[in-house]
């Protein structure tokens, strides 16, 4: 009979978790770099209240030595900070997160969506009601009149990887290995879910021993299949203007270097998605910027004019294929090379399932010395003079505030080759997108799910992964209203970065598309919402109250001092400065269509107008491949 340890089930899952590795490939890996193993769970976010605080407390704090526990402010803030931890690992380690049962779990529901639409993997264990139900209905219990085995956590489901739930100590044998399996492979990762019933935390269990011992996990890379790769090697030869779209799987796969020597030697240029965006430094000469919606007019003219498309680890996501608008050459063909199937198959592309680094290398093998037909280099000299001019310090009258663009320009002439800007919802993920120029992993942009409120406790998350650089947090005044409790946190553990606040006074992105669509201004500025009276938010003193330092740049050439003096500073610093909501990022032809729904029928010219451009546009679509 084999040695058992008698534990409670929350103090076997800290155990566990405590010695599950993961072997990271160390840099130069590619050429026979020795990797090395590190715990793949760094630590846990912990709200503590009915549910996890005497189970999973208890066991927490007794593992303190071995397993860190961290205190947040809320339980969803806590995730994203998790979740932006993962994606700055490049999915390499992660974080879990624990709550309550009630108020507690459901907040993680937006944290989990988020997770869920990036790819990204982070582990929550909300506490769950007795499995026994002597307390029935327990404090906390969302009760279903039909079904008596549901609770709050049940939520989860739909956006998570893996579900389980937790109502035997034994269970965990079990769910804990496939928790782990799924948020280390490349195609199923994302978050997963352990909804831990409070009595079985408590309850004593003899273990196998064995169970605890260190085990070091992988994350694979799926080779692409033969015939695959020479039919796209055949498309490739055939093609006169290939593009390549660039998305998060390269950089999840750390096949940044590949694909530059990629394009390189094959003379292929490439467009970036928002999660692929820094993969290749923009100084790159096959770099092209962004594509779609919110890209250049260098990007957006290849893929306009390309007969080849290849995805690289992209979902081909609406803003990033001008809701299908974009690629619009006739005789295109369109290639998606993705570890998941889902993706691959999107938009009736020709998939090419496998890891991006193997299956870019096995491409290039088989292509040999082949180069792709001529583009136009100038284009994209062209753009990113139009960048530099549209980002200046310009002159203006007074009382003229400073568009998104300026604040950019400003913030990239502050910062060094380190810097990692990062934003998540408004005006600044399409302005950042277009006229940020990073260098390479210079870049962390939450918009698969586009989450207001992410932003803070996200560059809390980048820093602590990348403790070495710079992390510039844009964020306008409305996403900075919906969570900023975080900041508090990062002052508490003396986490360092800059947070750059516009306030245009509401929600000015929105207003702008509100408008674009035909609609009269409503409810999005503070200025055209129904209130009593308007606001004086001193965003400078509640930073400051929270611990940060907080000071007001008067105009662009202060913002620059600013963001300068704030290198050196063991706290977050927040600097806030005006800007006008009325101008976007885009400027010239560089962005393309998007499909908002306008109504159909209104008793306006200018809804009428809107929805005859919609008409349209929508005839420009291509639905099918």
């Amino acid at each position: 009979m084999s040695n058992t340890i008698r534990l409670t089930g929350a103090q076997a899952m800290v155990k566990w978790l405590a010695a599950q590795m993961i072997e990271d490939e160390a840099p130069g890996s590619e050429a026979g770099g020795q990797a090395r193993a590190e715990r793949f769970i760094d630590g846990i976010w912990g709200i503590f209240g009915h549910g996890n605080v005497a189970g999973l407390g208890e066991a927490l704090e007794k593992a303190r030595q071995d397993f860190p526990t961290w205190r947040g402010q809320n339980e969803q803030t806590m995730a994203h900070t998790a979740i932006a931890y993962a994606k700055a690992r490049k999915r390499r380690r992660a974080m879990a997160v624990t709550s309550s049962i009630g108020p507690g779990a459901t907040n993680l529901v937006t944290a989990a969506a988020l997770a869920h639409v990036n790819r990204l993997p982070v582990l929550l264990i909300p506490g769950d009601v007795f499995a026994n139900r002597r307390p029935d209905p327990v404090l906390q219990q969302v009760e279903d009149f039909e079904d008596g085995t549901v609770s709050a956590n049940d939520c989860l489901r739909p956006v998570s990887r893996y579900f389980d739930r937790i109502s035997r100590p034994e269970h965990l044998l079990t769910a804990l290995p496939r928790a782990l399996a799924t948020m280390t492979d490349p195609a199923t990762c994302g978050p997963v879910t352990l909804a831990f019933c409070q009595d079985t935390q408590t309850e004593a269990y003899d273990y196998p021993a064995e169970f605890f011992e260190r085990r070091v996990w992988r994350i694979r890379r799926p080779q692409p299949d033969p015939r695959e790769v020479s039919d796209l090697v055949a498309l490739i030869k055939a093609a006169k203007a290939p593009v390549i779209v660039a998305g998060g799987g390269v950089i999840y796969a750390q096949a940044e270097d590949t694909l530059a020597r990629f394009a390189e030697t094959h003379g292929i240029p490439v467009v970036e998605t928002q999660a692929g965006k820094s993969a290749l430094a923009q100084s790159h000469p096959m770099n092209f910027g962004a594509s779609g919606v919110d890209g250049s007019a260098a990007a957006n003219a290849l893929a306009a004019e390309a007969d080849l498309v290849i995805g690289v680890g992209t979902r081909f996501q609406d803003f990033t294929t001008g809701s299908r608008t974009l690629f619009s050459n006739p005789g295109r063909r369109l290639v998606s090379i993705n570890v998941a199937g889902y993706d691959a198959v999107k938009h009736g592309a020709l998939p090419v399932m496998g890891d991006a680094r193997a299956t870019l290398k096995a491409l290039s093998d088989a292509l040999g010395t082949h180069r792709a037909g001529a583009f136009d280099p100038k284009a994209r000299t062209a753009w990113l003079d139009a960048v530099t001019h549209h980002c200046r310090d310009r002159q203006r009258a007074a009382g003229d505030l400073p568009t998104d663009a300026e604040v950019i320009g400003a913030v990239q002439r502050a910062t060094g080759e380190d810097a990692v800007a990062m934003c998540a919802a408004g005006t600044m993920p399409g302005a950042l997108k277009l006229l940020w120029q990073p260098s390479q992993g210079g870049y962390h942009m939450e918009y698969g799910f586009s989450c207001m409120g992410y932003e803070i406790a996200g560059a809390m998350g980048v820093k602590l992964a990348l403790p070495a650089r710079e992390v510039i947090c844009f964020v306008g005044d409305g996403s900075y209203m919906m969570a900023n409790s975080e900041l508090a946190t990062a002052v508490m553990r003396r986490v360092p970065f800059t947070v750059v606040l516009t306030d245009n006074r509401g929600y000015g992105c929105i207003n702008r598309l509100q408008q674009g669509c035909g609609g009269a201004p409503f409810n999005n500025l503070y200025a055209d919402s129904n209130v009593e009276q308007q606001p004086q938010i001193d965003y400078v003193a509640h930073a400051a109250s929270m611990g940060a330092h907080a000071v007001k740049a008067g105009n662009i050439a202060d913002l620059e001092t600013r963001i300068a003096e704030a290198r050196g500073r063991d706290i977050p610093t927040v600097i806030v400065i005006e800007t006008t909501p009325h101008e976007g990022p885009g400027f010239g032809e560089a962005g393309h269509w998007w499909d908002v729904a306008v109504p159909e029928v209104g008793s306006t010219d200018t809804l009428s107008k809107a929805y005859a451009t919609y008409l349209d546009n929508k005839q420009r679509q291509r639905l099918v491949n």
